[in-house]
């Protein structure tokens, strides 16, 4: 379930920033990236949270997965979105919808404003693909052990 949600908060990240009105529609702007922000905070953030809880208590509590190395690829591609999702994705949506609401009060100049629309947009195609991969990986369960001499 958290992974539906992480999954299809990026994906209306990426309609929205291929969507994003210019800067010089400053009201426009600074709605969309508040929009943004909400998401980033209400569905992309707990998502993630509820998908990394899930997925290493899966782990630890289920003894079959403590040898299966797909399992612990899936942590370790889990635990590597977690934190692209809080430096790539939370903090540059949260901080840009800030500034735009302070750039529409007049108190940030508006030119700061869209320079991390092309990191963001790379950081949730990558991090989209590795979530599918995480998916696929724990529905397809491929056997990633080592084998006794």
């Amino acid at each position: 379930m958290g992974a539906i949600g992480l999954m299809g908060a990026m994906a209306s990240l990426l309609v929205m920033l291929g969507f994003m009105p210019p800067t010089s529609s400053l009201a426009a702007y600074a709605a969309m990236r508040g929009a943004m922000g909400a998401i980033a905070t209400w569905i992309f953030f707990p998502s993630l949270g509820l998908t990394l809880i899930a997925g290493l208590l899966a782990i630890g509590l289920n003894r079959g997965f403590h040898n299966a190395g797909w399992a612990w690829l899936k942590a370790a591609t889990g635990i590597l979105v977690f934190e692209s999702g809080f430096v790539g994705i939370l903090g540059p949506m949260q901080q840009e919808a800030s500034q735009s609401a302070g750039a529409l009060a007049g108190k940030v100049d508006p030119a700061t404003l869209a320079q991390s629309l092309g990191p963001e947009r790379n950081t949730l195609w990558v991090m989209l693909a590795i979530a599918t991969i995480n998916v696929v990986l724990g529905i397809w369960r491929p056997r990633l052990m080592r084998r006794s001499a």
